[in-house]
């Protein structure tokens, strides 16, 4: 049976993600349920069977770091980003760059693998940032635009010494039953 406290932390644990609970115990199945509001946190996406609110933030150097990008280059990316994006059934939340790389802040599904997310977006940019501005082609050392290297970071959700604390205070069962 689980104490106040493991309550509490459950409780805590799913406050930081921003969702109202409403806590019921089940006495013949010996488990918690919990029931939120998916109204109250539009963020969170839903699959067949799991709830979700995945982000990470990749950043692409230019090959070689060279100064590339105009802001009308900027705004190309964008756009196909955006359309990569929705084929992963993910979305571009945020986008910005300089001369020489870019930044993407993405939110995915569970089913949605990081690096052939990655593969796609550099790919499709780099083939049709070349094909809308040929007199960037120069620019395509060994007809890559990207370095083959990528900064991926996955971010939100809950601060980590949250995490540390909640699975710290699981209750281990103290020895097998014989």
């Amino acid at each position: 049976e689980a104490t106040g406290a493991c309550i509490y932390l459950e409780f805590l644990f799913l406050f930081f993600i921003g969702l109202k609970l409403e806590f019921k115990r089940l006495t013949k199945l010996h488990a918690y349920i919990i029931i939120w509001s998916m109204k109250k946190s539009s963020e969170i996406r839903t699959g067949r069977h799991c709830v979700f609110l995945l982000h990470v933030h990749l950043v692409f150097v230019t090959k070689y770091r060279k100064d590339i990008f105009k802001k009308e280059h900027l705004e190309y990316l964008q756009e196909v980003f955006l359309k990569v994006c929705k084929d992963f059934e993910a979305e571009l939340k945020e986008f910005n760059g300089e001369n020489d790389y870019v930044h993407l802040l993405i939110e995915y599904p569970p089913k949605a693998c990081v690096s052939k997310l990655v593969n796609s977006l550099k790919g499709v940019s780099s083939r049709m940032l070349k094909q809308k501005f040929p007199e960037l082609k120069k620019y395509y050392l060994g007809n890559a635009l990207w370095s083959p290297s990528y900064f991926a970071g996955s971010c939100g959700g809950v601060p980590l010494e949250v995490v540390k604390k909640y699975i710290e205070n699981q209750k281990t069962p103290a020895e097998s039953p014989t």
